[in-house]
């Protein structure tokens, strides 16, 4: 499959492995709950940019599909051996199948991967295309902050197709406090995600102490990924 360069291809890739997906609750897949998720995200995020009110959309849109790559070549690498799939992914791949996870921890432990990973590879690649800093007050980061509202809203819409089972009962004890957790992580994550950019641009002219980094910070995500694919009963 043609490697999307355009968010409209990432959407049409992201609706055919929907396709190839089971349904993100009661499939029996965790992958898809994430998927789904991320999709979703997608959709809206393609919508704002067309709408337009962004200051920099053309680097908003490398970015996102920049990111969309990373996640594609980690759903090809798992069509393998798990030891191809980066750290970061290799949890959510390697529980996708227990039916003792309910699929909101699958979707945030993708979610984690992606963003705590992932992330700060896609914003290097976007701004060395561009040739812009990754720094506070730019057009750049203006946008990747309204992006959290965008994250916000779409959690909140899709959440409750996946909360099931103990999360539900935890979600009807608790309230939204659950909910604002989860956005506080979201949202610190990316926060990390910024900063972690910036070392890897800095980085760029040590390319041993940049690969070293980026294995150490792989392997970090693996391990939360882990604790966040906990069984709840």
């Amino acid at each position: 499959m043609a490697r999307p360069t355009r968010i409209d291809e990432v959407l049409s890739r992201m609706e055919a492995e929907a396709a190839r997906l089971p349904p993100p609750v009661g499939g029996g897949d965790g992958v898809a709950a994430f998927h789904h998720l991320y999709f979703e995200t997608t959709r809206a995020v393609a919508q704002a940019l067309a709408d337009g009110g962004f200051r920099s959309p053309a680097f908003l849109e490398a970015l996102d599909v920049d990111f969309a790559c990373l996640y594609f070549d980690a759903l090809a690498a798992a069509e393998g051996a798990l030891a191809s799939v980066p750290h970061a992914w290799r949890p959510l791949f390697a529980c996708r199948r227990d039916a003792r996870i309910a699929p909101l921890q699958f979707a945030l432990a993708g979610m984690n991967a992606h963003i705590n990973r992932d992330l700060p590879v896609a914003l290097v690649t976007a701004a060395a295309r561009f040739g812009v800093p990754l720094a506070a007050g730019t057009a750049e980061h203006h946008d990747f902050l309204t992006i959290n509202r965008i994250l916000a809203a779409t959690q909140e819409r899709v959440k409750a197709r996946l909360v099931s089972g103990a999360l539900e009962r935890l979600d009807v004890a608790f309230g939204t406090v659950d909910d604002r957790i989860a956005l506080f992580s979201v949202e610190r994550a990316r926060d990390a995600a910024w900063i972690n950019g910036r070392l890897l641009l800095l980085l760029g002219a040590q390319p041993e102490l940049r690969s070293g980094f980026l294995t150490s910070l792989d392997k970090m995500v693996g391990f939360a990924g882990r604790g966040l694919l906990l069984p709840l009963g």
